[in-house]
Protein backbone atom coordinates (compact mmCIF):
# COMPACT_ATOMS: atom_id res chain seq x y z
CA UNK A 1 0.00 0.00 0.00
CA UNK A 2 2.72 2.42 0.78
CA UNK A 3 4.36 1.90 -2.35
CA UNK A 4 1.34 2.23 -4.45
CA UNK A 5 1.21 5.95 -2.78
CA UNK A 6 4.50 6.31 -3.38
CA UNK A 7 4.10 5.63 -6.69
CA UNK A 8 1.40 7.48 -7.48
CA UNK A 9 2.69 10.70 -5.65
CA UNK A 10 5.26 10.88 -8.84
CA UNK A 11 2.76 10.67 -11.44
CA UNK A 12 1.40 13.68 -13.27
CA UNK A 13 -2.23 14.85 -13.92
CA UNK A 14 -3.01 16.84 -17.05
CA UNK A 15 -6.23 18.99 -16.78
CA UNK A 16 -6.82 18.95 -20.32
CA UNK A 17 -7.74 21.25 -22.67
CA UNK A 18 -10.98 22.56 -20.35
CA UNK A 19 -12.20 22.41 -17.12
CA UNK A 20 -15.93 22.34 -17.98
CA UNK A 21 -17.09 18.92 -18.22
CA UNK A 22 -19.86 19.68 -20.26
CA UNK A 23 -17.34 20.31 -23.23
CA UNK A 24 -15.95 16.88 -22.97
CA UNK A 25 -18.16 15.06 -25.50
CA UNK A 26 -18.12 17.69 -27.91
CA UNK A 27 -14.24 18.03 -27.83
CA UNK A 28 -13.57 14.37 -27.87
CA UNK A 29 -16.51 13.90 -30.98
CA UNK A 30 -14.00 16.71 -32.28
CA UNK A 31 -10.53 15.53 -31.86
CA UNK A 32 -10.90 11.96 -33.02
CA UNK A 33 -12.44 13.02 -36.07
CA UNK A 34 -9.38 15.64 -36.90
CA UNK A 35 -7.30 12.84 -35.59
CA UNK A 36 -8.63 10.36 -37.50
CA UNK A 37 -8.21 12.31 -41.15
CA UNK A 38 -5.03 13.35 -40.55
CA UNK A 39 -3.88 10.01 -40.02
CA UNK A 40 -5.33 8.34 -42.87
CA UNK A 41 -4.17 11.35 -44.88
CA UNK A 42 -0.70 10.79 -44.11
CA UNK A 43 -1.11 7.11 -44.56
CA UNK A 44 -2.57 7.79 -47.48
CA UNK A 45 0.30 9.96 -48.51
CA UNK A 46 2.95 7.83 -47.87
CA UNK A 47 1.40 4.54 -49.25
CA UNK A 48 0.64 6.58 -52.50
CA UNK A 49 3.93 8.28 -52.73
CA UNK A 50 6.25 4.56 -52.30
CA UNK A 51 3.59 2.97 -54.56
CA UNK A 52 3.68 5.44 -57.72
CA UNK A 53 7.22 5.10 -58.86
CA UNK A 54 6.28 8.39 -60.41
CA UNK A 55 7.23 10.11 -57.33
CA UNK A 56 9.94 8.97 -56.34
CA UNK A 57 11.59 11.70 -56.57
CA UNK A 58 13.32 14.78 -54.12
CA UNK A 59 10.26 16.68 -53.35
CA UNK A 60 8.03 13.36 -52.67
CA UNK A 61 10.45 11.43 -50.65
CA UNK A 62 10.39 14.63 -48.37
CA UNK A 63 6.61 14.85 -48.48
CA UNK A 64 6.39 11.59 -47.29
CA UNK A 65 8.95 11.61 -44.48
CA UNK A 66 7.02 14.89 -43.31
CA UNK A 67 3.60 13.05 -43.49
CA UNK A 68 5.55 10.06 -41.54
CA UNK A 69 6.67 12.59 -38.62
CA UNK A 70 2.78 13.64 -38.36
CA UNK A 71 1.62 10.41 -38.05
CA UNK A 72 3.79 10.15 -35.41
CA UNK A 73 3.19 13.54 -34.47
CA UNK A 74 0.10 13.09 -33.60
CA UNK A 75 -0.33 9.89 -31.98
CA UNK A 76 2.11 11.12 -29.44
CA UNK A 77 -0.56 13.45 -27.74
CA UNK A 78 -4.03 12.54 -29.20
CA UNK A 79 -4.38 9.00 -28.05
CA UNK A 80 -3.88 10.17 -24.58
CA UNK A 81 -5.73 12.74 -24.54
CA UNK A 82 -8.77 10.98 -25.66
CA UNK A 83 -8.23 8.25 -23.08
CA UNK A 84 -8.26 10.80 -20.46
CA UNK A 85 -12.30 12.03 -21.86
CA UNK A 86 -13.28 8.18 -21.96
CA UNK A 87 -12.14 7.16 -19.05
CA UNK A 88 -11.47 10.47 -16.47
CA UNK A 89 -8.41 9.50 -15.64
CA UNK A 90 -6.14 12.17 -16.44
CA UNK A 91 -2.82 10.49 -14.70
CA UNK A 92 -0.04 10.23 -16.52
CA UNK A 93 2.89 8.28 -14.87
CA UNK A 94 6.28 9.98 -14.35
CA UNK A 95 8.06 7.79 -17.47
CA UNK A 96 4.96 8.36 -19.45
CA UNK A 97 5.73 12.33 -19.49
CA UNK A 98 9.42 11.84 -19.84
CA UNK A 99 8.67 9.82 -22.80
CA UNK A 100 6.11 12.08 -24.39
CA UNK A 101 8.15 15.11 -23.68
CA UNK A 102 11.21 13.32 -25.29
CA UNK A 103 9.43 12.22 -28.48
CA UNK A 104 7.09 15.41 -28.93
CA UNK A 105 10.35 17.45 -28.71
CA UNK A 106 11.95 15.24 -31.13
CA UNK A 107 9.51 15.19 -34.22
CA UNK A 108 8.37 18.91 -33.55
CA UNK A 109 12.16 19.70 -34.27
CA UNK A 110 12.21 17.43 -36.68
CA UNK A 111 9.64 18.84 -38.77
CA UNK A 112 10.50 22.15 -38.18
CA UNK A 113 13.63 21.94 -39.83
CA UNK A 114 12.44 19.32 -42.34
CA UNK A 115 9.86 22.29 -43.56
CA UNK A 116 13.20 24.05 -44.36
CA UNK A 117 14.73 21.61 -46.69
CA UNK A 118 11.20 21.58 -48.39
CA UNK A 119 11.60 25.22 -48.95
CA UNK A 120 14.95 24.92 -50.30
CA UNK A 121 13.77 22.14 -52.44
CA UNK A 122 11.42 24.23 -54.25
CA UNK A 123 14.02 26.91 -54.45
CA UNK A 124 16.45 24.49 -56.14
CA UNK A 125 14.02 23.46 -58.56
CA UNK A 126 12.49 26.59 -60.05
CA UNK A 127 15.49 29.38 -59.77
CA UNK A 128 18.48 26.70 -60.57
CA UNK A 129 16.61 23.87 -62.52
CA UNK A 130 19.43 22.92 -63.96
CA UNK A 131 21.03 22.15 -61.24
CA UNK A 132 18.83 20.38 -59.14
CA UNK A 133 19.93 17.02 -60.38
CA UNK A 134 23.07 17.44 -58.76
CA UNK A 135 21.81 19.39 -55.38
CA UNK A 136 18.61 17.32 -54.41
CA UNK A 137 20.19 13.95 -55.41
CA UNK A 138 19.11 11.08 -53.47
CA UNK A 139 22.36 11.25 -51.16
CA UNK A 140 21.76 14.72 -50.46
CA UNK A 141 18.25 13.90 -49.38
CA UNK A 142 19.07 11.39 -47.43
CA UNK A 143 21.78 13.51 -45.55
CA UNK A 144 19.56 16.31 -44.69
CA UNK A 145 16.66 14.07 -43.60
CA UNK A 146 19.45 12.41 -41.20
CA UNK A 147 20.29 15.94 -40.00
CA UNK A 148 17.27 16.97 -39.14
CA UNK A 149 16.32 13.87 -37.07
CA UNK A 150 19.85 13.32 -35.21
CA UNK A 151 20.08 17.41 -34.11
CA UNK A 152 16.40 17.18 -32.33
CA UNK A 153 17.03 13.80 -31.03
CA UNK A 154 20.18 15.39 -29.37
CA UNK A 155 18.27 18.37 -28.47
CA UNK A 156 15.19 16.86 -27.00
CA UNK A 157 17.17 14.62 -24.94
CA UNK A 158 19.38 17.03 -23.76
CA UNK A 159 15.78 18.99 -22.69
CA UNK A 160 13.77 16.23 -21.54
CA UNK A 161 16.90 14.70 -19.19
CA UNK A 162 17.37 18.55 -17.81
CA UNK A 163 13.95 18.47 -16.96
CA UNK A 164 12.95 15.09 -15.28
CA UNK A 165 15.81 15.38 -12.96
CA UNK A 166 14.16 18.61 -11.29
CA UNK A 167 12.89 18.58 -8.27
CA UNK A 168 9.21 18.39 -8.32
CA UNK A 169 7.85 19.66 -5.19
CA UNK A 170 4.82 21.74 -6.00
CA UNK A 171 1.27 20.28 -7.55
CA UNK A 172 1.84 17.31 -9.71
CA UNK A 173 -1.53 19.06 -12.07
CA UNK A 174 0.37 19.84 -15.42
CA UNK A 175 -1.90 22.89 -16.64
CA UNK A 176 -1.89 20.80 -20.45
CA UNK A 177 -3.15 18.17 -22.36
CA UNK A 178 0.39 16.78 -22.78
CA UNK A 179 3.31 16.41 -21.39
CA UNK A 180 4.96 19.81 -22.73
CA UNK A 181 8.19 21.04 -21.25
CA UNK A 182 7.16 24.93 -20.71
CA UNK A 183 4.09 23.05 -18.90
CA UNK A 184 6.15 21.83 -16.62
CA UNK A 185 8.52 24.09 -15.02
CA UNK A 186 6.07 25.72 -13.10
CA UNK A 187 5.72 22.84 -11.38
CA UNK A 188 9.64 23.04 -10.39
CA UNK A 189 10.73 24.59 -7.03
CA UNK A 190 13.99 25.34 -8.08
CA UNK A 191 14.90 28.27 -10.10
CA UNK A 192 14.99 27.84 -14.10
CA UNK A 193 15.56 31.33 -14.81
CA UNK A 194 18.75 30.13 -16.35
CA UNK A 195 17.59 27.00 -17.65
CA UNK A 196 14.61 29.26 -19.61
CA UNK A 197 17.57 30.63 -21.51
CA UNK A 198 18.65 27.72 -22.93
CA UNK A 199 15.24 26.99 -24.38
CA UNK A 200 15.02 30.71 -25.55
CA UNK A 201 18.66 29.99 -27.45
CA UNK A 202 17.68 26.80 -28.54
CA UNK A 203 14.02 27.63 -29.61
CA UNK A 204 15.23 30.43 -32.25
CA UNK A 205 17.82 27.72 -33.54
CA UNK A 206 15.33 25.11 -34.35
CA UNK A 207 12.39 26.95 -35.36
CA UNK A 208 13.93 30.60 -36.31
CA UNK A 209 16.32 29.75 -38.45
CA UNK A 210 14.71 27.53 -40.76
CA UNK A 211 11.42 29.53 -40.84
CA UNK A 212 13.98 32.62 -41.90
CA UNK A 213 15.32 30.05 -44.27
CA UNK A 214 11.53 29.38 -45.96
CA UNK A 215 11.07 33.28 -46.14
CA UNK A 216 14.29 34.13 -47.73
CA UNK A 217 13.86 30.99 -50.28
CA UNK A 218 10.06 32.14 -51.14
CA UNK A 219 11.24 35.83 -51.52
CA UNK A 220 13.83 34.42 -54.30
CA UNK A 221 11.55 31.95 -56.08
CA UNK A 222 8.77 34.65 -55.85
CA UNK A 223 10.92 36.76 -57.79
CA UNK A 224 11.74 34.51 -60.56
CA UNK A 225 8.28 33.39 -60.87
CA UNK A 226 7.14 37.19 -61.83
CA UNK A 227 10.06 37.30 -64.13
CA UNK A 228 8.08 34.41 -66.18
CA UNK A 229 6.16 35.25 -69.07
CA UNK A 230 3.58 32.59 -68.95
CA UNK A 231 0.88 33.13 -66.50
CA UNK A 232 -0.18 29.37 -66.14
CA UNK A 233 3.54 28.80 -65.42
CA UNK A 234 2.95 31.49 -62.53
CA UNK A 235 0.47 29.86 -61.14
CA UNK A 236 1.96 26.33 -61.52
CA UNK A 237 4.65 27.39 -59.36
CA UNK A 238 3.20 29.97 -56.91
CA UNK A 239 0.65 27.42 -55.83
CA UNK A 240 2.56 25.01 -53.85
CA UNK A 241 4.75 27.45 -52.54
CA UNK A 242 1.96 29.88 -51.08
CA UNK A 243 0.27 26.52 -49.84
CA UNK A 244 3.51 25.11 -47.86
CA UNK A 245 4.36 28.65 -47.08
CA UNK A 246 0.41 29.09 -45.39
CA UNK A 247 1.43 25.82 -43.30
CA UNK A 248 4.95 26.63 -42.38
CA UNK A 249 3.97 30.33 -41.35
CA UNK A 250 1.23 28.45 -38.87
CA UNK A 251 3.51 25.99 -37.86
CA UNK A 252 6.00 28.47 -36.88
CA UNK A 253 4.42 31.31 -35.17
CA UNK A 254 2.80 28.85 -32.59
CA UNK A 255 5.85 26.98 -31.67
CA UNK A 256 7.55 29.92 -32.13
CA UNK A 257 5.32 31.82 -29.45
CA UNK A 258 5.10 29.13 -26.71
CA UNK A 259 9.47 28.44 -27.19
CA UNK A 260 10.59 32.04 -27.27
CA UNK A 261 8.91 33.15 -24.29
CA UNK A 262 10.17 33.03 -20.33
CA UNK A 263 7.49 31.18 -18.82
CA UNK A 264 6.30 33.93 -15.90
CA UNK A 265 5.05 35.50 -19.67
CA UNK A 266 3.13 31.74 -20.32
CA UNK A 267 -0.88 31.94 -20.00
CA UNK A 268 -1.86 28.26 -19.55
CA UNK A 269 -4.94 28.58 -21.65
CA UNK A 270 -3.40 30.65 -24.87
CA UNK A 271 -0.63 27.77 -24.62
CA UNK A 272 -3.23 24.82 -25.09
CA UNK A 273 -5.03 27.06 -27.50
CA UNK A 274 -1.62 27.38 -29.40
CA UNK A 275 -1.03 23.66 -29.10
CA UNK A 276 -3.83 22.64 -30.64
CA UNK A 277 -2.53 23.94 -33.95
CA UNK A 278 0.98 22.99 -34.33
CA UNK A 279 0.11 19.62 -32.61
CA UNK A 280 -3.67 18.49 -35.03
CA UNK A 281 -3.97 21.53 -37.15
CA UNK A 282 -0.88 21.27 -38.87
CA UNK A 283 -0.51 17.20 -39.29
CA UNK A 284 -4.49 17.96 -40.53
CA UNK A 285 -3.28 20.16 -43.39
CA UNK A 286 -0.03 18.86 -44.48
CA UNK A 287 -1.28 15.81 -46.54
CA UNK A 288 -3.78 18.31 -48.32
CA UNK A 289 -1.04 20.90 -49.57
CA UNK A 290 -0.76 20.64 -53.71
CA UNK A 291 2.72 19.96 -54.69
CA UNK A 292 2.56 20.69 -58.59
Amino acid sequence: MKMENQSVETDFVLSGLFHDGQMDTFLFVAIVILFSVALMGNIILVLLIHLDTRLHTPMYFLLSQLSFIDMMYISTTVPKMTTNFLTNSKIITFLGCEIQAFVFLTLGGTEALLLGFMSCDRYVAICHPLHYPVLMNKKNCWFMVTCAWTSSSINALVHALYVFQLPFCRSRIVNHFFCEVPSLLPLVCLDTSQYEHTILLSGPIILLLPFMAILASYACVLTVVFQMSSGKGQTKAVSPCSSHLTVASLFYMTTLSTYTRLHSFHFPEQDKAMAVFYTIITPLLNPVQPEE
